[in-house]
């Protein structure tokens, strides 16, 4: 047991009938590491997402099967989610009755999708998401509904949530999903903001565009296995990209920005 990683996993598999969703994943993430996990769609990134935040198990395939989190392979879920901040396309759908931006941070303390009558707020949780809500830059915004916010608007007040409890990984599965080219721009300096002070990311993406320069792990999924994993220079490059996605492409990389341009022949 490395009680160092945040993921360690050996031998997993995913099984859906008899197809392997997951095939004998073995990988070990530092708590240390912001880490990058690319893939083209359907190579296994969100199986993998539901492992991690212990939506799904592993499928049984032999004794030497590991997966542990935070060193722990058995976890109460509640006190998990304490310690994991996730931010998905399907959370913000979630999210459609009419709460405000602030409130639905002040429910990231409890866990749930809106604040009830049961959950007491206090001062502290009051002021922890106010700070947070001004560190991500939309203090003028929390009183607005979130459903009537643009994407990049709600989609900050939700990492606001998920930075609530300061969670020592924050989850980004997909997180440009369905922003415009100024709302993505805005959320890649976000990011770079919470990677300078915050919580270390896992970011789960098949955009290049949604790698911040902090990234200094790469994991490349395809096929529901492991295809690449290593450092920035060893592993984001040009062709082990073009390889992975199957097109001949060439990564470009400006003041943090980077993209996807096919060759031409």
């Amino acid at each position: 047991m490395d009680l160092d990683s945040f993921i360690e996993m050996k031998n997993v598999s995913v099984l859906r009938g008899d197809r392997k969703i997951l095939d004998s994943v073995s990988l070990n993430i530092s708590r240390r590491e912001n880490a990058a996990l690319i893939g083209p769609n359907g190579s296994g990134k969100s199986t993998f997402i539901k492992l991690i935040t212990a939506s799904i198990y592993p499928s049984y395939t032999g004794e030497d099967t590991v997966c542990r989190l935070f060193g722990n392979s058995r976890w109460n879920i509640s006190e998990l989610r304490s310690k994991l901040g996730i931010v998905t396309n399907e959370l913000q759908y979630d999210f459609h009755n009419e709460i405000t931006g602030y409130e639905a941070v002040l429910s990231g303390f409890f866990s749930s999708i809106g604040l009830f009558t049961n959950h007491k707020v206090t001062q502290a949780m009051k002021r922890k998401a106010c700070e947070t809500i001004e560190m991500l830059e939309v203090s003028h915004l929390k009183d607005k509904k979130l459903e009537t916010m643009s994407s990049g608007e709600a989609r900050r007040f939700l990492i606001a949530r998920a930075l609530a409890n300061d969670p020592e990984v924050l989850i980004l599965d997909e997180p440009s999903n369905s922003l415009d080219i100024a709302s993505s721009i805005k959320f890649h300096n976000t990011l770079r903001k919470i990677a300078s002070q915050k919580a270390k990311i896992i970011l789960v993406t098949h955009l290049v565009s949604d790698i911040i320069p902090e990234i200094d792990r790469f994991v490349f999924f395809k096929e529901g296995k492991i295809f690449a994993d290593g450092g920035r220079q060893d592993v984001f490059t040009s062709a082990k990209l073009s390889e992975l996605f199957g097109v001949d492409v060439k990564l470009t990389q400006t003041d943090g920005i980077c993209a996807l341009n096919i060759k031409k022949n």
